[in-house]
């Protein structure tokens, strides 16, 4: 059974981005603009929703304009707290914003390879290997689909990567990947099985699932739809904005937040006109584009202030907030990505984002690799102890250690006091503390620690397996949907 640290929990230092002020003037701007410029929903079902709602519908240029009172009365119905359930539950992960939880990233495409260290497409079994390293990282709560499992048919991949997790971590699972509603239903009906119903999957879901939307202002029609069939079942899902400043969103950091927020918003709101009450959460990965080369960036000032502006956001409307807090633009384990993972990780955990996402990949969410993977976990280990901020209890000021010592000349290591407390202090896995000596004859550098570390871990971590009972019916329900794919029952189509 895989162990957890205690996640970041009621961070002692605080940061304030956005003002109360800030905050309602984003508030008032994204209502305006989905009043009177709209969001795209191109799918019938959600523009029917919105039509009955008393929206105003461009059906044929798939666009819902919705007053204002219409979308703050439906945020309202959104649940505040709900628990991304997990296997094995004492690795439960509570999202009711005294906690942070890490995690892996998702839809990365390459690999460095973990024995010979080439860069290659990502397939089935790295889905299996990276989970059951992070099964074993304390510090990641939960997984995204790390890698596209390019090696499995496309109609069911999605469901091969949710398998592969399930088969290899006790940790609650998020899928980015899910975007056909029979995906959706499909999936659901896995966790059922891992559950044992639908009622045990509603009360702990081991599932939940993100959608991108299509900035600017707009959303995917099959996301829509999987969402829905999610909400339908209790299955926490979010909406994740990746409107870049300058080119999906305007060059100001607080247009690009209106943009982002209006896509965000209306498509929560969506869930809850359609079913009242279910989980759904707030997700941003908004960055500013490289204006010397147009490419998304993964990391920089503005990431890090739109990290926190979001938080701000969805402590406005009451809901969990996801959000990339790693996935470095930088193309291998570098000062760059130690830099830029740093900064994320910090500002997203010092305003209590409920989830941080992208453990573990490179060059914008592309790359994925096993010591970067270790480094992220180092960084949040440090990030969470800094958060703890300084004791002055009377345990904590140690005046009986200090009276004890006195003036003498010696040192604290012998007192009780010290042998009570020097667990508390942190104490680097990877990070470079040798003598300089040493380390300048010592052959190892701590990349070598952290992909050591990986490959022992490959080794000899085992998860607790599923039931083999349960390990079939997931693989009847995915060969099921492969089976009406190729006899043209489904029909895939694809969404925009």
């Amino acid at each position: 059974m895989a162990t957890r640290i205690d996640p970041i929990v009621s961070p002692r230092l605080t940061l304030e981005v956005l003002s109360p002020d800030q905050v309602g003037r984003i508030h008032e701007a994204t209502l305006e603009v989905i009043e009177t410029v709209g969001v795209r929903f191109p799918t019938p079902k959600a523009l029917d929703i919105w039509e009955a709602h008393g929206a105003t519908v461009d059906r044929g240029r798939q666009v819902a304009k919705v007053p204002r009172k219409v979308i703050e009365d439906a945020l309202a119905l959104a649940p505040a707290a709900y628990v991304l359930g997990a296997r094995d539950p004492s690795q439960d992960c509570p999202l009711d914003g005294e906690h942070v939880f890490a995690a892996t990233d998702g839809c990365g495409i390459e690999v460095i390879d973990i024995e010979t260290g080439e860069l290659r497409r990502s397939r089935l079994r790295d889905v299996e290997e990276i989970a059951r390293v992070a099964d074993a990282c304390d510090e990641i709560g939960f997984h995204w689909v790390p890698v596209s499992a390019q090696d499995t048919p496309a109609e069911s991949r999605a469901l091969h990567e949710l398998a592969a997790i399930w088969r290899n971590s006790t940790k609650h699972a998020q899928t980015e990947s899910i975007v056909t509603e029979h995906e959706a239903r499909a999936a659901i009906e896995m966790a059922a099985a891992i559950m044992g119903g639908h009622d045990a999957l509603r009360e702990r879901p081991v599932l939940s699932m993100m959608q991108c939307t299509t900035s600017p202002l707009g959303q995917d029609g099959g996301s829509i739809e999987a969402a829905l069939v999610a909400a339908e079942h209790g299955i926490p899902v979010g909406f994740m904005t990746m409107a870049s400043s300058a080119f999906s969103g305007p060059a100001t950091l607080a247009g690009t937040l209106v943009v982002g927020n209006a896509e965000v918003v209306s498509a929560m709101a969506l869930m809850e006109l359609a079913y009242p009450g279910c989980p759904v959460y707030y997700a941003a990965a908004q960055t500013a584009m490289d204006l010397r080369s147009g490419a998304y960036t993964g990391g920089g000032p503005e990431d890090f202030l739109f990290g926190a502006a979001t938080n701000a956001l969805a402590d406005f409307y009451h809901v969990p907030l996801s959000m990339g807090a790693f996935a470095t633009g930088a193309k291998e384990p570098d000062w760059q990505a130690g830099v830029e993972n740093a900064m994320s990780c910090f500002m997203a955990s010092v305003v209590t984002s409920d989830m941080l996402l992208g453990v573990g990949l490179l060059n914008g969410s592309r790359i994925f690799s096993y010591e970067q993977m270790l480094f992220d976990c180092e960084i949040y280990s440090i990030v969470r102890a800094m958060l703890k901020g300084i004791d002055t209890s009377d345990e904590g000021l140690a005046l009986d250690a200090i009276r004890e010592v006195g003036t003498t000349p010696a040192d604290y290591l012998a007192t009780k006091h010290t042998r009570a407390h020097m667990r508390e202090l942190w104490t680097p896995r990877f990070m470079e503390r040798r003598p300089y000596g040493i380390w300048s004859e010592a052959p190892d550098r701590n990349r070598d620690w952290a992909l050591e570390k990986a490959r022992t871990i490959l080794r000899t971590h085992q998860p607790d397996p599923l039931d083999p009972a349960v390990s079939t019916e997931l693989d009847r329900i995915i060969r099921g949907v492969e089976d009406d794919v190729a006899s043209g029952r489904l029909v895939v189509a694809a969404h925009g």
